[in-house]
């Protein structure tokens, strides 16, 4: 008898599992996550209550009018993100965003993967059939506020590189792309993002916080990305983090990955460049504003401009005092000039920088209108010169060897003099840099770097003289022996 109350009982048990098993299948196959048209890769949302993000009157006193970000408009410019809280499709799907992290290229020496156009702008690829130039710029998330400022003066496509040093970063980097995106009408149309990270440890895995994006206040950006930086530098006794609060979004301090991480500026400045599609590329550091209605003007310039031989357009660049407003033109720049409230760039940490440009000459030249002309160009070329310029694409790649700071960008104008290459100056337009920099303010990491690049460069002058056998700056002539 005891037996067959056993044999029932598993006889009812297997009944209960098969049951179980055909439900359980059922719901599955129904169920929302198993959607066939589902991207193959999916971010993973993590609900957490977002931390509160406070108002910054000051960094919006001559900002907070913009269309793009007020409260007010957000809804009218934008009006497919603003039910984005209720919005239940994949974060894919709903960001339109294109990215697998198994899936990245190497970089040229296989330190990184890259990713191309890991979410493009609405209007970039009609943008690019309209304007002759692209600006390309690169940054990590602690400086890619800049963004804001030059989406208002570039009406033209934008290639942004991008760079994340952690998981976290990367997290923190994606949600504030989605929140530009989401507030910034120009943004949204105009700038296609990329991306950068370590090949062998770098990020594996998404994390945005669908929740929190949807309660990010579009009327305080510089808020927004301190709650995210400090999140990401969260547990790093050493990095000193904040934000100057004024129009210019400026970090003191440095992201935990500098420490042990060089950013790899030449790789972001190839990847931001061979993403755009004009015939010209304006390449410039992300923290570098333009002048107002440049690509547009450069538009008339360059449809008339037959450059005889290799050209490179130099646009003059200058450190603007913080509490100035930008310069609407030329000579509202010489006017600040004047006073010491603008100066050229980097004229007091790194007077060769921008010395050839030969600032004086251009704030003299007569502007017979506000069209683009050559003011001058360059004849007195010296080592570690290294303008923004305007150029097509084929000028010479940046030397991926060059990692952190020093000889990245200077190398690369180095290589393009050798080659052949004649910088000509244009006026009136310019570019600024906020803040009137002094070399106290630089942290000792960078020298490191820079000498280490130092070393490197030692190779790089002799590769270039036997690429092109010349060496007009006699940069390998062999030193003379002391008696």
């Amino acid at each position: 008898m005891s037996k067959w109350r056993f044999w029932k009982l598993s006889i009812f048990i297997l009944l209960f599992l098969t049951m179980y098993n055909i439900f359980l299948t059922i719901k599955l196959m129904y169920a929302s996550s198993c959607d066939k048209n589902q991207p193959d890769v999916l971010f993973e949302p993590i609900k957490a209550e977002p931390p509160a993000i406070g108002c910054s009157d000051k960094v919006l006193e001559s900002y907070g009018s913009q269309p793009e970000i007020s409260k007010s408009s957000t809804s009218k410019s934008l009006p497919d993100n603003r039910d984005i809280e209720n919005d239940n499709r994949p974060l894919t799907v709903k960001y339109n965003f294109k990215l697998d992290l198994a899936l990245g290229r190497s970089d040229d020496r296989m330190r990184y993967l890259l990713f191309d156009n890991v979410i493009v702008g609405d209007k970039f690829v009609h943008l690019t059939g309209l304007y002759k130039t692209s600006l390309a710029t690169q940054s990590s998330l602690d400086k890619i506020a800049s963004i804001i400022e030059s989406s208002l003066h570039w009406g033209g496509p934008i290639s942004l590189a991008v760079f994340a040093g952690s998981e976290k970063e990367l997290n923190g980097l994606l949600m504030y792309i989605i929140y530009l995106r989401k507030c910034n009408v120009r943004i949204k149309e105009r700038v296609s993002f990329h991306l950068a990270i370590l090949k062998d440890k770098g990020p594996k895995k998404i994390l945005i916080d669908d929740e929190r994006i949807s309660k990010m206040g579009c009327d305080d950006p510089i808020g927004v990305l301190k709650s995210l930086l400090k999140e990401v530098n969260k547990g790093v006794s050493d990095a000193h983090i904040y934000i100057k609060s004024s129009l210019n979004f400026f970090l003191k301090g440095i992201s935990p990955w500098r420490f042990k991480i060089p950013y790899p500026q030449n790789v972001l400045r190839n990847l931001a460049r061979k993403n755009c599609r004009s015939e010209y590329t304006f390449l410039i550091d992300v923290d570098i504003i333009p002048s107002k209605g440049m690509a547009e003007s450069l538009n008339i310039f360059l449809g008339t401009q037959k450059c005889q031989g290799k050209c490179a357009y130099v646009v003059p660049t200058y450190e603007l005092y913080e509490r100035v407003a930008f310069p609407p033109d030329k000579t509202d720049l010489v006017r600040l000039a004047n006073k010491g409230l603008a100066r050229p760039f980097h004229h007091k940490v790194f007077i060769y920088n921008q010395y050839a440009t030969n600032f004086s000459r251009w704030e003299r030249f007569q502007d017979p209108d506000m069209n683009i002309r050559i003011s001058h160009t360059v004849t007195n070329f010296e080592f570690l010169y290294e303008p923004f310029y305007i150029a097509n694409d084929t000028v010479p790649p940046h030397d991926e060897r060059f990692i952190g700071y020093g000889y990245t960008r200077n190398s690369q104008v180095y290589e393009m003099f050798v080659a052949g290459y004649e910088f000509l100056v244009l006026s009136p337009i310019f570019t600024c840099h906020w803040g009137l920099q002094v070399k106290k303010t630089r942290p000792p990491w960078r020298e490191h770097q820079n000498n280490l690049n130092r070393r490197q460069f030692d190779q790089f002058k002799k590769e270039i003289f036997a690429r092109y056998n010349k060496d007009p700056l006699n940069m390998i002539k062999p030193k003379k022996k002391k008696n």
